[in-house]
C-alpha cells in the first residue's frame, strides 16, 4: 500500500508542484525578508522544541480555549508523562526565558521565532494541522510605544514582501479590573439569550465569557454585535494605554480601525490586542494579530514583567501573495552546467565542477548521460546560464565550449582561464 501524507499537512517542494506557494524557493525568500526586518528591529532569534509538557499550554493559552479543548496534538510519552505538540509560540519562549534565566541578561529582551505549529482543526485554505508561524516575542517594556513597534513590524514584514489591502484592527481588553467589570455587563446582556447560544458558547458562559466574543459560530457573531463594549469599562490607565498607542499609530502612519470584538483566542492577553486582516483569505480571513500579556511570565514563576507579542502563518501569507500576483525575486540557480562526452570527460568536468564550487560558483555536472542534446535540456531545466562542454578534442586542446544558454551563443575557452572567465560574467 502507498503510504500518503497525514491529512492537512503538505510538502514544501523545490519543483514538482502548481501550488506556487509550495514552493521552497518563496519559503526561503519569505523566511530571508522576515529574519533581515526582525533583525532591524532589534529581534534576535530564539528556537524551542516543537514538544512542550502539556501542563505548559494548559497553563498559559487556556482550559478554556479552543486550542486547549479542541486542538491540541496531546499523547503520553514512554513515561506516561502528558505531551503535546506546541499550538502557539508564546508558552513556549516565555518557559524557556524563565528556565534559562534570561531576565538576567538586561532589561528589554526581544526574540523572534520560525517554526511548526501544530492544531488538530478542519483542513481548509490557509489552515493546516501543521502549520508554520513567524511570531515575535518583547518582554520587559510596558510602554505603547512596544505595542506601536510591534504593529509596525508585522506590516512591514507584510508590505516588504508586497502584500496590499490590508486593514489593522486594534482593541483593548483592558486588565483584570477592567475584564471583572465588563463579564458581569456581557453576562447581564448575554443571559437572556443563553439557549440560543452554540454549545460552545454555552459552555464558556460561567467560566470565561469573553470568549464567547470570539466564537466562529455565525448565529453566535449576531448575538455579541449588540453586546457592551469593553472600552466602556476599562481602567482610567487601561484608557491612557490605548489612546497614547492609538496616538502613536497616526504618529508613524499605521491607519487602523477600533473592533471592539476582538480579544483574540488565548486567555493570556491584557490591554492591546490587534489583527491585520486581508479581502484575500476568504472567510478565514485574519492574516496575523497578536498582543499584550502582562503577568503571563510570572504565571510560570519567573519575573513579573509585561510583554507583547505576535504570530502570522506563513501559508496565509504564502497564498495571499500568490492571490494578489506578487512576483517574487528569482531564486538563485546554478551558473554553470558540465557536460563530458566520455568517461575520460567525466573525471575532468567532476574536477572544474569542484574547483567552481570551492570558488563560490554554483555548479552542475551530468553524470547520466553521453546524449548532448539530452544533457544540454537537463542544463536549461537547472536553470544554468552556462553550460560547459568537454569531448576528446577538447582534453587534447586543453580547452572547453562555454556556451550561453539564453543566446546560445559558444566560444573556445582555455581551461586555466574558465574560472576566471566565470567569475567575470558571474559579477
Amino acid at each position: 500500500m502507498k503510504i500518503q501524507i497525514p491529512k492537512g499537512t503538505f510538502d514544501i517542494l523545490p519543483y514538482g508542484t502548481d501550488d506556487a506557494w509550495r514552493l521552497s524557493s518563496l519559503w526561503q525568500y519569505a523566511e530571508e525578508i522576515i529574519r533581515k526586518t526582525a533583525f532591524e528591529y532589534g529581534y534576535k532569534e530564539i528556537r524551542t522544541p516543537i514538544y512542550e509538557r502539556t501542563e505548559l499550554f494548559d497553563r498559559s493559552v487556556g482550559e478554556t480555549s479552543d486550542i486547549v479543548t479542541k486542538e491540541m496534538f496531546s499523547f503520553l510519552d514512554k513515561g506516561g508523562r502528558p505531551i503535546s505538540l506546541r499550538p502557539e509560540g508564546t508558552a513556549s519562549v516565555m518557559r524557556s526565558f524563565v528556565e534559562n534565566h534570561l531576565a538576567n541578561y538586561g532589561t528589554v529582551h526581544k526574540f523572534f521565532y520560525i517554526g511548526p505549529m501544530f492544531r488538530y482543526e478542519r483542513p481548509q485554505s490557509g489552515r493546516y494541522r501543521q502549520h508554520h508561524q513567524f511570531g515575535i516575542e518583547a518582554i520587559g517594556a510596558s510602554s505603547p510605544e512596544q505595542d506601536a513597534e510591534a504593529i509596525d513590524l508585522l506590516l512591514q514584514v507584510y508590505q516588504r514582501l508586497g502584500l496590499k489591502n490590508l486593514k489593522v484592527c486594534l482593541n483593548s481588553v483592558g486588565d483584570a479590573t477592567s475584564r471583572d467589570n465588563f463579564r458581569i455587563a456581557l453576562l447581564d446582556y448575554l443571559r437572556p439569550h443563553f439557549h440560543e447560544l452554540s454549545a460552545d458558547s454555552q459552555a464558556r458562559f460561567e467560566k470565561n465569557p469573553l470568549r464567547i466574543l470570539d466564537s466562529k459560530d455565525p448565529h453566535d457573531k449576531e448575538l455579541v454585535a449588540g453586546s457592551p463594549s469593553i472600552l466602556n469599562y476599562l481602567t482610567p490607565d487601561c484608557v491612557r494605554h490605548f489612546q497614547e498607542l492609538c496616538r502613536l499609530l497616526k504618529l508613524i502612519h499605521i491607519p487602523y480601525v477600533i473592533n471592539d470584538k476582538i480579544v483574540r483566542g488565548l486567555d493570556y492577553y491584557n490591554k492591546t490586542v490587534f489583527e491585520v486582516i486581508t479581502e484575500d483569505l476568504g472567510a478565514q480571513n485574519t492574516l496575523g494579530g497578536g498582543g499584550r500579556y502582562d503577568g503571563l511570565i510570572a504565571s510560570f514563576e519567573g519575573p513579573d514583567l509585561p510583554g507583547i507579542g505576535f504570530g502570522t502563518g506563513l501559508e496565509r501569507v504564502l497564498q495571499v501573495m500568490m492571490a494578489q500576483g506578487i512576483t517574487p525575486p528569482k531564486p538563485p540557480c546554478t551558473l554553470v552546467y558540465f557536460i563530458p562526452l566520455g568517461e575520460e570527460e567525466k573525471t575532468s568536468c567532476f574536477s572544474l565542477a569542484t574547483e567552481c564550487r570551492h570558488a563560490h560558483i554554483a555548479a552542475e555536472i551530468e553524470l547520466n548521460t553521453k546524449k548532448i542534446q539530452t544533457a544540454l535540456q537537463n542544463a536549461s531545466r537547472s536553470g544554468a546560464t552556462y553550460a560547459v562542454i568537454m569531448g576528446s578534442d577538447e582534453i587534447a586542446k586543453g580547452t572547453v565550449q562555454l556556451k550561453n544558454l539564453e543566446t546560445r551563443h559558444t566560444q573556445e575557452v582555455p581551461l586555466n582561464v574558465l574560472i576566471k572567465t566565470l567569475k567575470e560574467r558571474h559579477v
